[in-house]
């Protein structure tokens, strides 16, 4: 079987195949002008992650804020959902300044949640 995909790391867009034998198993990768691009198709084929991005209220003096933060490295792409549904349950407090740890080690993963922005 050959799967075929469309690289997304750099803007070439490379057609890249992917044949894989009867158990799944990669036997070929072609169509990748790059390294990375090799990468990403073993990695999408076999385990595809991807980077949760969303945003979560801030309780300030003057109101509610939409902080938005996203995970520090891709989670597989299974957990994408569950991740929205955690997501959805937290509320902070001001402040919060960019690059904070929100959630460290997100639905068992080794990924973070990441503050995007300073809400002070």
């Amino acid at each position: 079987m050959v799967k075929e995909l469309t690289c997304v790391v750099c803007p070439a867009g490379c057609k890249i195949n992917v044949t894989l034998d009867e158990s799944g198993n990669i036997t070929d990768i072609s169509g990748y002008t790059c390294i990375r691009g090799k990468n990403y198709a073993q990695s999408e084929v076999t385990h595809p992650v991807r980077t949760l991005t969303s945003t979560i209220p801030v309780i300030t003096k003057t109101g509610e804020h939409m902080l938005p933060v996203k995970t520090s490295t891709g989670i597989p792409k299974e957990l994408i959902f569950d991740g929205m549904k955690e997501l959805k349950k937290i509320k902070l407090t001001h402040p919060v300044k960019a690059g904070d740890i929100i959630v460290h080690g997100f639905l068992g993963t080794d990924a973070d949640i990441v503050a995007g922005k300073d809400v002070i």
